[in-house]
């Protein structure tokens, strides 16, 4: 998982994979998540504070966090995944999403598509030098776009591929 990259890198670096001729030639286009998106992937159909359940004993399994994270990133795939296989969603390093930072108090938040306007970026998930509060599924902070921090990375998503029309699909 790549770390100390800020948001503008990581955004850079998922157009330049996008414009990647294997991929550009698929349809497939890279981006950030949206911070729904990313939550959702957490989540993966749990309603607690955590993928697994509401304890905080449980979480030294799943992720990262200051309390035994040591102070520095570790690969990924030591703990484990989620329902779904995904790593590393609580804990080990924070992540980038597409989002603008700013207050959800009065804002739809059933997927919702980012802010307008706002301060910064959001980055979620828990990492190594914050503890279990900072991992549950729905916390969220927000930064600077310029800004690389130690404990930040990304975890790109891929947009679906546009469905061929027939006449593509026929003549191939």
């Amino acid at each position: 998982m790549p770390v100390n990259v800020s948001w503008e890198q990581a955004t850079s670096f998922c157009k330049k994979l996008s414009l990647l001729p294997e991929e550009k030639k698929a349809g497939r286009e890279y981006r950030l998540p949206t911070e729904a998106e990313w939550e959702y992937a957490c989540r993966a159909t749990s309603t607690t504070a955590y993928c697994f359940g509401e304890s905080r004993e449980e979480l030294e399994n799943y992720a990262w966090v200051d309390e035994a994270g040591f102070g520095r990133p570790h690969p990924v795939g030591e703990k484990k995944a989620n329902r779904w296989g995904l790593f590393d969603m609580h804990g080990n390093v924070s992540e980038w999403c597409q989002d603008l930072h700013g207050d959800l108090a009065g804002y739809e938040v059933t997927d919702p598509k980012g802010y307008g306007s706002g301060w910064g970026r959001v980055y979620r998930g828990g990492n190594y030098e914050f503890g279990a509060d900072h991992s549950r599924s729905a916390s969220r902070a927000g930064e600077k776009e310029s800004i690389d921090i130690h404990f930040i990375g990304f975890r790109a998503a891929m947009s679906r591929p546009a469905k061929q029309s027939e006449s593509e699909a026929s003549s191939k």
